[in-house]
């Protein structure tokens, strides 16, 4: 499968008990802003982007292409969810495999919403790619993440360092499609 696969979109939106997984819209734009220069939300992923380059780069409707998901709450945007192909310079065990990825607001930590909107992410990879693994990868310092990550399934395929950390990528085995 190539990257023009995940063009595919889900059914929009995906519903979960609580969520909703859209695409964005323009009325995200500051929620986008909050979370990519949130210092919290990116305490290990390089950290946060300066408020106001972003608000100079940020497209009216930001982050709008296939796999890539505003995750809402109560009719406001709390997170995303990232559906990509991992590129061919990334690890070797990786390169070409869908890879998920999400970041929250650090007002929506610790409520489960991250472990509902990416199992909902997963349950609709399944069911559009049968039998594709998934990758996550992780600084092994981010517990939450690796808590997560075993509680969706992914168990440890390698570790490396990179960015100056450990990382920890895990692998989702193939799922059998839901009827």
């Amino acid at each position: 499968m190539d990257a023009l696969e995940l063009a595919v979109r889900p059914p929009d939106p995906i519903r979960t008990e609580r969520l909703v997984l859209r695409g964005s819209e323009a009325r995200d734009r500051e929620a986008f802003l909050e979370l990519l220069a949130s210092s919290q939300a990116h305490t290990y992923l390089g950290g946060p982007r300066p408020h106001d380059a972003l608000e100079r780069e940020l497209p009216a409707v930001p982050e709008r292409w296939p796999g890539s998901f505003v995750v809402e709450l109560d009719g406001a945007m709390i997170g995303q969810i990232l559906l990509r192909r991992s590129p061919a310079h990334h690890r070797p065990a990786a390169a070409g495999r869908l890879d998920l990825g999400y970041l929250f607001l650090p007002r929506a930590w610790g409520s489960g919403y991250a472990s509902e909107a990416c199992a909902a992410a997963l349950d609709w990879v399944t069911d559009a790619f049968p039998g594709e693994p998934v990758l996550l990868t992780t600084q092994t310092a981010n517990t939450r993440s690796m808590r997560l990550a075993a509680r969706l399934g992914f168990t440890e395929v390698e570790r490396f360092e990179a960015w100056d950390a450990e990382q920890w990528l895990g692998m989702r085995p193939p799922v059998a499609p839901t009827l």
